[in-house]
């Protein structure tokens, strides 16, 4: 768990935005085809295709309370999950958000 944990942690260190999903999750989908559109550079990490990818959701549970996918995190600070990133979307509020993480493409 020590091992997975500071995985996830240098994991979203490393990214301006980084996406921990499912690959057959329609959230997960949703919320990578939003940041698509809007033209983010994102990492997604599909927990059902890593072989650690149990052991990394189960750190992310512990980092954020959080064990649901997607679980987006923006500029190393934790957005939460699916319709949370749909809200910041709704409001106009993500587009600025990943302007200031350097996370929109020119």
């Amino acid at each position: 768990m020590a091992d997975a944990r500071t995985k996830v942690q240098e994991i979203i260190k490393e990214n301006a935005v980084v996406v921990f999903s499912k690959s057959y999750c329609p959230y997960c989908r949703s919320t990578k085809d939003t940041l698509n559109k809007l033209g983010a550079e994102f990492k997604a990490y599909e927990l059902d295709k890593l072989s650690d990818g149990a052991d990394l959701q189960d750190a992310l549970e512990a980092i954020t309370g959080q064990r649901t996918v997607p679980n987006v995190h923006i500029k190393q600070q934790h957005i939460g999950g699916n319709s949370d990133l749909q809200d910041l979307n709704k409001t106009g509020k993500l587009e600025g958000i990943l302007k200031d993480a350097g996370a929109l493409k020119a």
